[in-house]
């Protein structure tokens, strides 16, 4: 029940969120992290904010004892040591950790962990079965390879941003740092990988991923769009660039979004509204990709006088898929997110009981009675900085 990961140390040596990130993954499946901060400060993110959350649930007090809200969203399932890496009693422990570990995650920008002497070379002959991460803002090599990278800039040099907002003179990043959050997706797969290669042939590798790859590796069909099709994709505000109609469409006092992904469904929709699917500039997906503004304002006509719940319900008995645009404390409400375990309660060490989003993997073994739900069910409160100084120090001692 402690999830797929048991047994695997991982020693996180990142900060902010790409790395964080992965770590938390790999935390998620059952691995034993190991965070390293230093020992002032600790992670960056434990500094940003607001909002921020005190012991007692108050709204004010001292920097000492405050935890950001940013800093728990990326740090479930972890311990916390902190190390000075300019200390050289402190780099011996950090050496241990290493001969110990199965997997080191690190996001310093390039050249930076060498200058520290912990370069891969030492690395590899600390621990030759050692899997490293290292995630890096545009690549470790190429003209720009030292960049350092944070996620909007990302957002903007990888080409989001100028798909995403109401329209092309209006690039918006996306509301998450999904550059961040991607390139830790992506470092996490590539450890599992690594670890599984590792069966095989008995030795650790490096893993090297960055922000610019993680979005990049995201383009899909707007990627192909300019690589074979020769087409340059722009924003174009809340419908599908090659589907319609799919987006947000107006209707009495609200709005729905809804998609007609295939030609029965388009029919289905017109069905129930009293259109007709083949009037001109219709017939077709691709004569209504054409015509879009059209049938936009088609739709928005006969939704007019129609409020969104009676709305969705009318769409979904027809079997058009649709639904409506939640705020995040609605997402939370919602028995939905609760019934698939993206909600889990933990005891912080200083804040009590808290409630987290979740881990977005289940896992279920089939057997001749049907499934049973190993998904992993206990969850460790993101730590206190130094929360596991003394615990760990003694258990490198022996």
């Amino acid at each position: 029940m402690s999830g797929p990961l048991d047994g695997i140390l991982v020693v996180d040596l990142t900060r902010a969120l790409a790395g964080p990130h992965a770590a938390m993954m790999l935390g998620d499946l059952g691995a034993r992290v190991v965070k390293v901060e230093s020992p002032v400060s600790g992670d960056d993110t434990r500094g940003w904010g607001p909002p921020f959350v005190w012991p007692g649930g108050g709204g004010a007090g001292g920097t000492a004892d405050r935890e950001s809200t940013y800093f728990l969203s990326a740090n479930r399932n972890k311990e916390s040591v902190t190390l000075d890496l300019k200390d050289e009693s402190d780099k011996e422990l950090l050496r241990e950790l290493v001969r110990r570990a199965d997997v080191l995650l690190e996001n310093f920008r390039p050249g930076t962990l060498a200058r520290l002497g912990f370069g891969t070379d030492v690395l590899e002959q600390l621990n030759p079965r050692l899997v490293t991460l290292s995630i890096s803002g545009f690549g470790h090599d190429g003209p720009e390879g030292g960049r350092a990278g944070y996620d909007q800039i990302a957002q903007g040099e990888a080409g989001l941003m100028s798909l995403t907002g109401s329209g092309p003179d209006d690039p918006q990043r996306v509301g998450v740092p999904i550059g961040d959050l991607l390139a830790g997706m992506y470092g996490a797969y590539g450890v599992v990988a690594a670890l599984l290669e590792r069966e095989r042939t008995g030795r650790g590798q490096v893993v090297r991923t960055s922000l610019l790859a993680a979005i990049v590796g995201v383009h899909a069909f707007q990627g192909t769009a300019w690589t074979v099709g020769g087409s340059v994709g722009r924003a174009q505000g809340n419908h599908h660039p090659s589907i319609a109609p799919y987006g947000l469409f107006h209707c009495k006092g609200g709005s729905v979004q809804l998609s007609c992904g295939s030609e029965s469904l388009w029919r289905r929709l017109c069905a129930e509204f009293g259109l007709d699917p083949d009037a001109p500039g219709m017939a077709t997906n691709g004569e209504r990709v054409e015509h879009r503004q059209q049938v936009v304002e088609l739709l928005e006509r006969t939704f007019a006088d129609t409020g969104p719940e009676e709305l969705l319900a009318r769409l979904s008995a027809a079997g058009v898929p649709a639904g409506q645009v939640r705020t995040l404390d609605e997402v939370y409400a919602w028995d939905q997110t609760r019934s698939q375990g993206l909600l889990v309660d933990v005891d912080h060490a200083t804040l009590g009981r808290l409630s987290l989003p979740g881990p977005p993997l289940r896992f279920f073994t089939p057997g001749p009675d049907g499934e049973t739900e190993t998904t992993r069910r206990e969850h460790a409160a993101p730590p206190v900085l130094g929360g596991s100084d003394e615990a760990i120090r003694a258990w490198l001692a022996r």
